[in-house]
């Protein structure tokens, strides 16, 4: 309540998280803003409002700000503003944790790891995105037409003539001048740093052209994680708007190109010690626990797929050809795995870094709802004690279907829906965090997601099929 004071804020904005990965946001005056507010919450949330949370008989919610979270928003200059994330309560009596709540679900897969007997497991979200100078859409009258058209400096169908386009899976790691954004990625890791407190360790133009990034943020525990991911996307959103580009989370907005992907970096530790490291086993110094860890992973990768990849969008990333891993299989430095035990550096002084990284997962995500779910696959491994198969060591992407089937390695979803039926039919491992009410949520809003992309032509159909 000083730092209010102290600092001159004019208004607090209160941040909360929907069942499908989007922002809400609620502002008030901070001089109205009670030391009570931190404990009791306040009233004002329509429950009814936001889709997938509550129906209109019982849509009175309660946001709790977290005081954790206080940071200043730096571009808004003319009123000073501070925001803090919010958890969402039901109303009554009790205020008891809002059961759809997304945050609350990510404290309560916190909570069962500790009653699973470790002290916490750590998260490291690789977020990748793209910024664009202009992208325009016109779906409002799909009965007619139907278009998208994306404007970057980068790209290599840009009419302005600058010289240096990036060409199509050719943007990893370009220096100026064809990346040209090196300066937007300072100006956001400098917010998320200064203001924000996320740490972020580098950044770098990924391999899409047309302006693919990735600001590497250091790994913390699940739920501040979780809220590094939303607040990271809320600033390279916010000062990408500010410099007059827009930033996007869509997996695969570029045909032909790479998709933008969220690998998730995973371990479990007693209070100083990573439990997924073991000097002792020489393929990848990787503990019996992180291998049954794992093999919980792969045994319910095609479920996990509905809530990790969660959008029809999400499936024209999961293809084979562009890096995109579509095999359930695990190794040490192969990317065409689903599960990568990251093979830079061996030997007892980089225990600290021993994690498994889970690539499956896109920004499209609920980040709360992805790292639950991957932690109670990963737990559901280890407690059934799942044996885990052979490492592949070998590019799947040039396997003959009949090789991969003769090593038993099965393909994700290609669709949503194929996704969310895998999701309905295997849920039980979720059941310790996830209730069956939040998971029929989440089929339902993805059927719909689902029925909308299926009933409209396609563009690219009446290439192939006018003339039939």
């Amino acid at each position: 309540m000083m730092r209010l004071k102290d600092e001159e804020i004019k208004f607090i904005d209160l941040q909360f998280t929907g069942l499908t990965g989007r922002f809400h946001h609620t502002t008030m005056a901070a001089n109205m803003f009670k030391k009570d507010d931190f404990e009791y919450g306040l009233p004002k949330l329509d429950g009814s409002s936001i889709r997938g949370f509550t129906e209109i008989h019982e849509s009175d919610l309660i946001i709790r700000p977290d005081p954790s979270t206080y940071a200043i928003i730096p571009w808004i200059e003319e009123y000073k503003t501070a925001r803090l994330i919010c958890d969402i309560l039901a109303g009554g009596e009790k205020r008891v944790q809002f059961k759809k709540d997304p945050r609350g679900i990510a404290r309560k897969a916190e909570n069962y790891v500790r009653e699973q007997g470790f002290h916490n497991s750590f998260w490291g979200p690789e977020v990748e995105f793209f910024v664009f100078d202009k992208l325009e859409v016109n779906t409002l009258t799909p009965y007619r037409s139907q278009s998208y058209n994306i404007s970057s400096k980068e790209a290599p169908w840009s009419t302005e003539g600058v010289g240096y386009a990036l060409r199509l899976k050719e943007g990893y790691l370009p220096s100026a001048p064809g990346d040209t954004l090196m300066h937007y990625r300072n100006q956001c890791v400098d917010v998320l740093s200064n203001n924000f407190g996320i740490i972020c360790d580098a950044h770098h133009h990924e391999v899409a052209t047309a302006g693919q990034c990735e600001i590497d943020i250091r790994f913390d525990t699940l739920v501040n994680a979780a809220d590094s991911v939303q607040s990271y996307k809320y600033i390279v959103k916010n000062i990408a708007k500010k410099q007059g580009k827009i930033a996007t989370m869509m997996p695969k907005p570029i045909a032909l190109d790479n998709g933008s992907g969220m690998h998730v970096n995973v371990s479990l530790w007693d209070e100083e010690k990573n439990l997924f490291y073991d000097i002792n086993d020489s393929y990848a110094e990787m503990s019996q626990l992180a291998r049954y860890f794992a093999a919980g992973i792969l045994n319910h990768a095609p479920a996990l797929a509905a809530i990790v990849a969660p959008t029809t969008n999400s499936y024209r990333r999961l293809v084979p050809g562009y890096e995109a891993p579509v095999y359930i299989a695990w190794s040490t430095g192969n990317r065409s795995a689903i599960i990568r035990n990251p093979a830079h550096y061996k030997g007892e002084r980089f225990a600290h870094m021993k994690r498994i990284e889970f690539r499956a997962p896109d920004p499209s995500c609920n980040p709360y709802l992805a790292f639950s779910a991957v932690i109670s696959a990963g737990l559901d491994g280890i407690k059934k004690k799942t044996a885990i198969p052979d490492p592949i060591d070998e590019d799947i992407f040039k396997m003959t279907p009949q090789r991969r089937r003769e090593l038993g390695i099965r393909q994700l979803p290609p669709s949503l829906r194929e996704a969310y039926e895998e999701l309905n039919i295997d849920r039980e491992f979720l059941k310790p965090i996830f209730d069956d009410e939040i998971i029929d949520s989440i089929i339902l809003q993805e059927a719909k997601d689902h029925q909308e992309v299926t009933i409209r032509p396609h563009p690219h159909e009446f290439s192939l099929y006018a003339d039939v």
